[in-house]
């Protein structure tokens, strides 16, 4: 078989994946659909999912995807697995749809922002991202499963955060935006403190100054930078809120929401940056001059112990976030 015949039955094989997975993915969603209809007929209670939230949430998706996947942020197995993180969050609340778009577009423009200074301070910097099912997964899973209980508990459709009368429900959202401030903080102070901060990195556990790249480094820059990357994930959540939500003038006030997602992308920030420097190796390449994720025999160790990888560091950190905030934010949260 020539190299001519190889990539053309590679490309073939990529395309008939994508057809069958697209089917695959209108068929999951047209279920979701029925057993909507059907529990909402058999219970009268929860809100069964309209034809049009269901167009929605299968064509917006596959826009972004097929848009990511143009401009590299995604691959193809992280198209794929975005098409199911969009779905079943846009189809469960049209506010956990704009966190994520937010979440995507900031993350993918940021980590494009200045390349060519990153390609010198990162070893393993792909070309536009490229974010594989891994990274889809470990940023999106907890948020997708967040998404289906949330449908379990209350149906699709959008509510005001309000712990006095929907306290599960609120508790689920608050979680979830948790978990996408979480991700959007780290991001954001990667993406800029790496090439913004004037002053070298310092490591969290022992406030050693570091080489620019070493897991678990802070500055004061990127420490703003995930403060503001959560902050603008609230506020997509709350103007969302303002838009479709229609019982607000009864609810609790929904401010607290910007706040909420600032203070997640910020914690979430410290709780990945301490995982990273105590769980993930860090090391200084001599040979290529650059920080490196994985001991290799020109490395000299800086901190970690290769425990954990990046994306797994990013799941334990949404999790931590997703599961500790919303209960704090309980105590504090006002009441309708």
């Amino acid at each position: 078989m020539s190299c001519y015949q190889e990539d053309f039955f590679k490309e073939y094989l990529k395309m008939m994946v994508n057809i069958v997975v697209l089917n695959l993915l209108i068929c999951i969603s047209l279920v979701f659909w029925i057993v909507s209809m059907t529990a909402s007929t058999y219970y009268g209670t929860l809100r069964p999912i309209s034809p049009w939230r269901w167009l929605f949430s299968v064509l917006v998706p596959l826009m972004i995807a097929t848009q990511g996947f143009k401009k590299k942020s995604l691959d193809h197995s992280g198209a794929l697995g975005g098409l199911v993180v969009g779905f079943i969050l846009t189809v469960a609340n049209y506010s956990f749809f704009t966190s994520l778009f937010v979440f995507f577009v900031t993350s993918s423009k940021l980590t494009k922002w200045k390349k060519d200074a990153k390609k010198q301070i990162d070893s393993e910097y792909k070309e536009g991202g490229q974010r594989n099912w891994m990274q889809v997964f470990c940023n999106g899973g907890v948020p997708t499963e967040l998404a289906v209980l949330y449908m379990i508990e209350n149906g699709p459709g959008e509510i005001p955060i309000d712990f006095s009368k929907q306290y599960t429900a609120s508790w689920m959202c608050l979680s979830l935006l948790g978990a996408l401030a979480c991700s959007a903080g780290d991001t954001w102070a990667s993406e800029i403190g790496s090439v913004m901060s004037k002053s070298k990195p310092r490591l969290i556990t022992t406030w050693e100054k570091v080489p620019v790249g070493t897991n678990g480094a802070i500055t004061l820059v990127g420490l703003l930078s995930s403060l503001l990357g959560g902050m603008a994930v609230g506020i997509a959540y709350f103007i969302t809120q303002l838009i479709f939500v229609t019982d607000l003038e009864i609810s609790a006030p929904q401010w607290p929401i910007i706040v909420f997602g600032a203070a997640a992308g910020l914690l979430g920030s410290i709780v990945d940056s301490y995982l990273g420097a105590t769980m993930q190796y860090s090391g200084f390449d001599q040979n290529i001059g650059m920080v490196v994720n994985h001991q290799t025999k020109d490395s000299k160790h800086i901190s970690g112990k290769p425990i954990l990888d990046n994306n797994t560091v990013n799941l334990f950190s949404s999790v931590i976030i997703a599961l500790v905030l919303p209960s704090v934010a309980w105590f504090f949260w006002p009441r309708g």
